[in-house]
């Protein structure tokens, strides 16, 4: 008799690496900073996830990607996914990777830091420049606005700043 197969959290975060943002295929929802938890029980996976806006209507997309990519694992029966409030996701939970995945994509990646006056700053993810202005703070998603560099003069997105320390 075979013993079953032992299916590891690595194996879910590899699969979930391919995962991307539905509207920004350069970052994986690891590079987001979305996944919360993952738990393996009987061959059974379990995935808490941290919506980047809890309105965000590519959720459904997200969860059944999910639920696919790792149904393509050896051995794996049921996946559940949640979405989860508690932690809230911030923007200060974006790799590295995933802050180079929305630059080359075209969207600023949000600011490492805030201002004492809560005011925030962002550099032209075409040019590097600071020398932008904000045209508009409600951009195409809720979690993006709308920039333009007056050095290169290219308008962009950018991912607005969330953090606890807001």
């Amino acid at each position: 008799m075979i013993a079953p197969l032992q299916i590891t959290q690595e194996e879910v975060l590899t699969v979930l690496e391919n995962v991307k943002d539905p509207e920004i295929d350069t970052v994986s929802i690891i590079d987001l900073g979305m996944v919360e938890d993952i738990s393996i029980e009987n061959h059974h996976v379990s995935i808490k996830i941290l919506p980047t806006f809890l309105g965000c209507p590519a959720l459904e997309i997200i969860k059944n990607n999910i639920v696919g990519a790792v149904k393509k694992i050896d051995g794996i029966g049921e996946v559940a996914v949640e979405f989860i409030q508690s932690p809230p996701w911030t923007s200060d939970r974006v790799t590295e990777k995933g802050r180079e995945g929305l630059k080359a994509f075209g969207i600023a990646p949000p600011p490492k830091h805030m201002e004492e006056d809560g005011s925030w700053h962002i550099d032209c993810p075409y040019c590097g420049s600071t020398y932008v202005t904000m045209e508009n703070i409600f951009g195409p998603t809720a979690c993006r606005s709308i920039l333009y560099c007056k050095s290169c003069k290219n308008p962009f997105e950018a991912m607005k700043p969330i953090s606890n320390l807001m």
